[in-house]
């Protein structure tokens, strides 16, 4: 007891005490200060920034207790720096894909092509942006299922923003038979989709010949709409292009093959056959014993 009060009594055991209680101090207090530095930036930065400066700060006191406390405990900055920077060089080269991504993240960061809440298209995966982290993106699919791509590889690919901005076009690749007036077909799709309250008027929908297909002329029209209303007038508009083609008699041909030999486009003669008179001999010779 003696050599405890003794040791409390020390210079020593006081230069601890204070180094504990700046660490601990940091502690307590690097979140409530890293979540007010995070509201005072807020009105000016995104959701995803604001999220960065939090970890950031909140690291950042956390780092500024334990190099405070250290210093109390007599360690010199200099040596702590000296350090820091041989580790960081080692861990550099033992985790060259991990600073790699780091590098990307911040990439990222600046450039912004995306934010938290987007909808982006990577490859082959579409999904909604949950973080961007300095080392990888999450994605939540459609479906439900989380993705996590590396920073490195976003930098690398072509990434789509699919809500980017606040409308969208919406193209319909649609066939019609060659005997159709194609200004009638025209003027209908126009129709349709003046009369549809989802369609923008500005822009204007786009009516293109696409060219001459096997079995139809193949036509594209394209309507704008906002960007929340993408599916909803996707189906509509295609059902009720369907809807109105056949109440006007309008054909949209499945695909189909004409047959001919050599110069003679004539088409092959098609007789029907009684299945009656092409029994097999068998079955006539039964049918006759039979009946004998």
């Amino acid at each position: 007891m003696k050599i405890l009060m003794e040791f409390l009594q020390s210079e020593q055991a006081v230069l601890i005490i204070r180094a504990v209680v700046i660490f601990v101090l940091g502690l307590i207090l690097a979140k409530p200060m890293s979540a007010a530095v995070g509201r005072l930036c807020l009105k000016h930065v995104t959701p995803q920034q604001d999220m960065l400066i939090k970890r950031f700060s909140y690291y950042a006191i956390v780092v500024l207790a334990i190099i405070s406390g250290l210093n109390e405990l007599g360690f010199q900055l200099s040596v702590l720096l000296g350090a820091a920077g041989v580790l960081t060089v080692a861990v550099g080269f033992a985790a060259q894909t991990s600073v790699s991504n780091l590098i990307s993240g911040l990439f990222l960061i600046v450039e912004r092509p995306f934010s938290v809440g987007d909808v982006i298209t990577v490859g082959a995966t579409t999904g909604e942006v949950l973080s961007i982290d300095l080392l990888s993106v999450k994605l939540r699919k459609f479906d439900n299922l989380f993705v996590r791509i590396p920073n490195e590889t976003l930098v690398k690919s072509e990434i789509t923003n699919i809500t980017q901005f606040p409308i969208r076009r919406i193209d319909l690749v649609l066939g019609v038979a060659y005997k159709e007036d194609l200004d009638r077909v025209q003027d209908i799709l126009f129709k349709i989709a003046d009369r549809n309250p989802l369609c923008l008027e500005e822009p204007v929908p786009l009516y293109i010949l696409q060219g001459f297909g096997d079995s139809a002329v193949n036509i594209q029209f394209s309507v704008w709409v906002a960007r929340a209303n993408f599916l909803v007038v996707k189906n509509s508009m295609q059902s009720e292009i369907k809807k109105v083609f056949d109440a006007e008699g309008i054909e949209i041909p499945f695909p189909h093959r004409t047959l001919y030999a050599g110069s003679v486009t004539e088409p092959f003669p098609v007789r029907v056959v009684d299945p009656a008179s092409h029994a097999s001999p068998a079955a006539s010779r039964t049918e006759k014993s039979e009946s004998g």
